[in-house]
């Protein structure tokens, strides 16, 4: 199973090379390379019952000519189908060739997202397929047509045919009901049914969660001795007795658990997790203190260097009158700047260095690193974080997320942190109104927002896209800034920021609005993550129902940050997820109605890329899983010399031997 890809009949040279690319080398790794979804041919839907947001195959046949017209870069064809209940509309783009192909009364199966244009229901760059059952759909691989792929792991599965050895022990596989290793890898490509599905999946996903959770307990049982800080029980609340504001129970009590990993022999790998204004930053600031107050170097990371900036500024102000040294190194400085920054760090001239990824390359020395803070975005996976030691005697790492996780979820994604949850919020943070905004009542939000900019407030809107796009019903980013500076809000000072502007010219549009030299902000999601605008006052997301609800929260958080009453404007039509996002502000019940909603499986993302090959994309909707193999891996740890034990340790350190190398083999 470890032999070449080249030995598969089709991949030549060129797919060779794009399949290297993205990480696969061997038949071994293709076959576990598993689908992202499935099509589901088992059974069609009449036309008659197509409602917009469906996904769904119909068996149709063609009536009447093909329409094709051009639009900007786009070749858009148009076609009528029918069968005996309704007649759509069906819409690809780019295809040329359909138009020989659809030919009046020909039969097709179709498979495609119904989507609502123009008043009438369509589907929309459906695929055409010639087979029934359900088909597997993998993640796109450059340089590989969709077709090709699948053809290849068909060969790789027939290579593999009845090789594949069951490992994991028996007694284990029949506690749990587990099915045999070679009917889940066939099936979770070919299904013989959703029932073999559902099987194949629930082991192969419960195998790789097993495994990786015993590779995290060996890595967290290894006892990396770290950097040990030494100051006096007092030196927490000394702290926080130098602040204008008195802090939290929640606050008082993380601060406690950070300090305490401080002082200890072992490597701190915290997560301080809250909500949007929790009061994280603070706590991030306070480990700095007690670290620098100890005679160590801190390195806060920021995913951007507006927020790189911005925490560069909050921490001058607080621990520069502590007589703490703080410096800047971001990638807008000049090349003299960036050498200053250098040798400013080597010498030890700054105690705390803030700044982007810069702070960890490899050019930046450090006189005596003992403390490194990473800001959101920086969700490193265990190598990273163990990378970072290289940088400093073992420094102790703590991880700020303002993304809420439901507790089984962070168990799995970050199972080699320890987890602090700060659950409060601040006296005084000002709640944030949620609205759904039809489309009908679009004009009175205007005159709402002319009233908020009177006030000396200022506005965010949210798109889900950059430019217009024939293929996807939304508005742009671009669109609605020329319609409010032009027709809706003409005379205000609006500024558009979106993800393909050079990072300067973001950065210098951010920086703007911060300052209070504009009153609107257009964007795209790139403020998810972003600055701290105590002024702003609304936030407006546009197509508000192609959001995930956590990300929803997250960009609803970028208001409410000062004592002005604020507002969050949902622009869609109601529905159950909106109506519940407009119900509550506590950001862990909505991120686990995400979870609900979605699947677990969404909510990772490609934040752990490279961390867990399959199990994670197999979790569907079986959160279950989550809990089960936790338990189990906590259970199998606690007697690890017997058999059973010892049996799925072995393949731990064999599965993951390369991610988690710093775990000595026994």
């Amino acid at each position: 199973m470890d032999i070449s890809l080249s030995q598969i009949r089709g991949i030549g040279p060129a797919r060779l090379k794009a399949f290297e690319a993205a990480g696969i080398r061997t038949v071994r790794e293709l076959v576990m390379f598993l689908p992202s979804q499935y099509r589901d041919l088992t059974h069609t839907v009449p036309l008659c019952e197509l409602k917009a947001g469906d996904v769904a195959a119909v068996r149709v046949r063609v009536a009447g000519e093909v329409m094709e017209r051009r639009a900007r870069r786009l070749l858009i064809t148009k076609l009528y189908v029918t069968d005996d209940t309704d007649t759509v509309q069906v819409v690809w783009y780019n295809q040329p060739w359909l138009k020989k192909q659809m030919t009046p009364g020909r039969e097709l199966l179709l498979y495609g997202k119904v989507e609502h244009k123009q008043g009438y229901i369509s589907l929309v760059s459906p695929s055409i397929e010639s087979n029934e059952g359900m088909l597997p759909v993998y993640r796109s691989i450059p340089g590989i047509p969709a077709k090709a792929l699948r053809q290849s792991v068909e060969a790789a599965l027939k290579l593999c045919e009845g090789q594949w050895p069951d490992e994991l022990p028996e007694p284990l596989r029949r506690r749990y009901g587990l099915c045999e290793r070679n009917f889940a890898m066939r099936n979770a490509h070919f299904p013989d049914s959703p029932e073999a599905l559902e099987a194949a999946r629930r082991r192969i996903a419960f195998e790789e969660l097993l495994l990786y959770q015993i590779a995290l307990r060996l890595f967290r049982n290894a006892g990396h001795a770290g950097v040990r800080m030494e100051f006096d029980d007092g030196a927490p609340d000394r702290f926080w007795e130098r602040l204008p504001f008195a802090p939290t129970g929640a606050q008082r009590r993380v601060l406690s658990e950070v300090a305490a990993d401080l002082r200890s022999e072992k490597a701190m790998a915290r997560m301080v997790q809250g909500d949007v204004g929790s009061g994280k930053t603070a706590i991030a600031f306070a480990a700095i203190a007690l670290a620098c107050r100890a005679g160590w170097q801190a390195a806060l990371m920021a995913p951007t260097e507006v927020l790189a900036r911005q925490h560069y500024e909050g921490a001058k102000a607080l621990l520069g009158d502590m007589g703490i040294r703080v410096g800047l190194l971001v990638g807008s400085l000049t090349q003299k700047q960036h050498r200053l920054a250098h040798e400013a760090i080597a010498s030890g001239e700054w105690d705390v260095a803030i700044g982007t990824h810069a702070l960890i390359t490899e050019g930046v020395e450090y006189r005596r690193l003992g403390l490194v803070v990473t800001d959101e975005q920086h969700r490193f996976g265990v190598r990273q974080r163990t990378l970072l030691s290289e940088k400093g005697d073992a420094p102790n790492v703590l991880v700020m997320s303002a993304t809420p996780i439901p507790r089984t979820l962070s168990l799995i994604l970050y199972g080699d942190l320890d987890i602090s949850i700060v659950e409060e919020l601040p006296p005084g943070r000002t709640p944030v109104a949620t609205r759904i905004v039809p489309e009908a009542k679009r004009e009175g939000l205007y005159g709402f927002l002319r009233q908020e900019v009177a006030k000396g407030r200022q506005v965010y809107f949210v798109c889900p896209l950059v430019e217009e796009s024939e293929a996807v019903e939304a508005l742009p980013a671009e669109k609605v800034y020329e319609d409010l500076r032009v027709n809706r809000l003409p005379g205000l000072r609006i500024e558009l920021v979106h993800g393909r502007m050079k990072p300067a010219d973001k950065d210098a549009a951010l920086e703007r609005f911060r300052a209070g030299e504009a009153d609107v902000l257009v964007s795209t999601t790139v403020i998810e993550v972003g600055v701290n605008v105590p002024n702003a006052t609304v936030m407006v997301i546009e197509n508000a129902e192609r959001f995930g609800l956590a990300q929803l929260h997250q960009l609803r958080g970028r208001v409410g940050r000062g004592s002005h009453e604020s507002w969050c404007f949902l622009m869609a039509e109601p529905n159950p997820r909106l109506k519940f996002l407009a119900s509550t502000t506590d950001g862990f019940k909505i991120a686990q109605k995400d979870m609900e909603l979605r699947g677990p499986g969404e909510l990772f993302g490609t934040r752990q890329s490279g961390t867990l090959t399959a199990g994670i994309g197999s979790l569907a909707a079986n959160a279950e899983l989550l809990k089960l193999t936790h338990d189990e891996a906590r259970l199998l740890m606690e007697n690890p010399e017997a058999s059973e034990a010892r049996a799925v340790i072995a393949l731990a350190r064999e599965r993951f031997a390369d991610r988690l190398r710093d775990v000595a083999v026994n």
